[in-house]
């Protein structure tokens, strides 16, 4: 069985042989990339986050959105007014589920009704 240190001296020998091997395939996949960008017409400013598309493919999801006229179909939110105020002055419209300080006051003997806004 090996010890420790032939262990260690092996694992050393391996990052050693792992950090060629990368450098070696760094270029060749820098290479490949660049030819791709090169066939399909793609720019350093298409690779950014947010950026989106040059404009001259869609891809199968913008396509689908388009037809089905999900993009233009957002929600707009209205602001509801609150209904209820915490003791820190947290607020709740009403609606949706119940948020956690007004779970806890409730399960503590208080009442919904103790914490609504009156006017």
């Amino acid at each position: 069985m090996s010890n420790l240190m032939d262990i260690q001296s092996q694992i050393e020998k391996l990052q050693k042989q792992a950090s060629e091997i990368k450098t070696r395939e760094f270029h060749k996949t820098v290479q490949d990339i660049r030819a791709k960008m090169q066939a399909f017409g793609i720019t350093v400013k298409d690779l950014q986050p947010g950026k989106g598309r040059s404009g001259k493919a869609k891809g199968k999801a913008e396509v689908s959105a388009k037809r089905s006229g999900a993009a233009a179909k957002k929600k707009s939110a209205s602001a509801v007014a609150a209904k209820y105020r915490g003791p820190n002055g947290e607020t709740w419209s009403g609606r949706g589920l119940t948020p956690r300080w007004l779970t806890a006051l409730v399960a503590q003997g208080k009442t919904k009704e103790d914490f609504a806004i009156k006017g």
